[in-house]
């Protein structure tokens, strides 16, 4: 049996972060508690797998967009995630995944759903589906690819990228072509935790659908190095994205009142910090030049085309490939 309890105020959680190289500021979580289906998670933002149980309390969040909205003004400026959602029947009722999204998108935020129950009213530039692999064939009833799309929004897939299981050629191919048949426009991987306790829900996560590969995936998970196997598997999943047409970034949502510059140049930002390969501290240094652009809080494109970029700009070292991100957003 789930219990839903009333939260008397929103769950959202500032978090310096990235989902498929995108980054993100702070997530809103409209129902808290891992309970219900599917039986096994995968949390793009956390990179590791959560076993769900049948039964046990969740605390859901106001059906207020306005509240919603209060708390995240209150968060560090930049991209919000919401979600992940809860059953349709129960978000139906409850709405809460409906007023966080609301609510984010009214405080002009770039906004993320992730596995949504429900889309927003007024689809928009301001909204980007995003949809995590689960090993479950019964994934739930959360909104579909197609039915974003078809609702206006850009959607994609997220492939947790796990040694053994995903990796594997013909799984890749039928998850790529699954996403391009639905009409996706991006697919990103996201390597999955390699830590005891994510690899043993795992392994709990292959045996309950996949009996007969349980023992070979055992000694695959467990002993292995799998940092440099992802490395390998992340590159030929993006080759094979883009044979497809996808991009293998998530698109980047344009908050209400986001000047289109800021948003087109941090983008070039958080995909240079991804090509940045093992080079830790450039990869930061980006992330950190986007998140002062996601806070400045004006319209940079006109400093850049003033040429004053520079003088406000604090990462001397970043500040040729900024502005040149700029400039070819077309924005300067």
């Amino acid at each position: 049996m789930i219990e839903y309890d009333n939260a008397l105020t929103p769950s959202v959680k500032p978090r310096e972060s990235e989902i498929g190289g995108r980054r993100i500021a702070v997530q809103a979580i409209p129902y808290s508690g891992e309970i219900g289906s599917p039986p096994f998670r995968f949390d793009p933002v956390e990179r590791r797998f959560f076993e769900r149980r049948a039964a046990g309390r969740v605390a859901v969040g106001p059906a207020d967009p306005e509240a919603w909205g209060r708390a995240l003004a209150r968060c560090p400026g930049g991209p919000v995630v919401v979600g992940p959602g809860s059953a349709r029947e129960v978000e139906e009722i409850r709405g809460a995944y409906a007023a966080a999204a609301e609510g984010a998108a009214k405080a002009g935020r770039p906004v993320y759903l992730l596995d949504p129950t429900a889309l927003p009213a007024d689809a928009g530039r301001a909204f980007v589906v995003l949809r995590a692999w689960s090993p479950s064939p019964d994934r739930g009833d959360g909104v579909s690819i197609a039915a974003a799309r078809a609702a206006g929004l850009e959607a994609g897939g997220l492939l947790p990228i796990v040694p053994g299981w995903t990796d594997a050629p013909e799984f890749l191919a039928a998850y790529l072509d699954d996403l391009a048949a639905a009409g996706a426009t991006f697919a990103a991987p996201i390597p999955a935790s390699g830590d005891g306790e994510g690899r043993r829900i795992l392994v709990e996560a292959r045996a309950a659908f996949d009996p007969a590969s349980a023992d070979s995936f055992f000694e695959k998970a467990h002993h292995t190095d799998w940092a440099a196997g992802q490395d390998a598997i992340i590159g030929r999943f993006r080759a094979e994205a883009a044979r497809r047409g996808l991009a293998t970034f998530p698109t980047r949502p344009l908050g209400r009142g986001e000047p289109p510059g800021n948003s087109a140049a941090a983008a070039r930002l958080e995909e240079s910090a991804q090509d940045a390969g093992a080079d830790e501290h450039r990869a930061a240094l980006l992330y950190a030049a986007a998140r002062w652009i996601d806070e400045s809080g004006r319209d940079l494109a006109a400093v850049v085309s003033e040429g004053n970029f520079r003088k406000v700009f604090p990462f001397g070292s970043l500040a040729r490939e900024a502005e040149a991100a700029f400039r070819e957003s077309g924005a300067a």
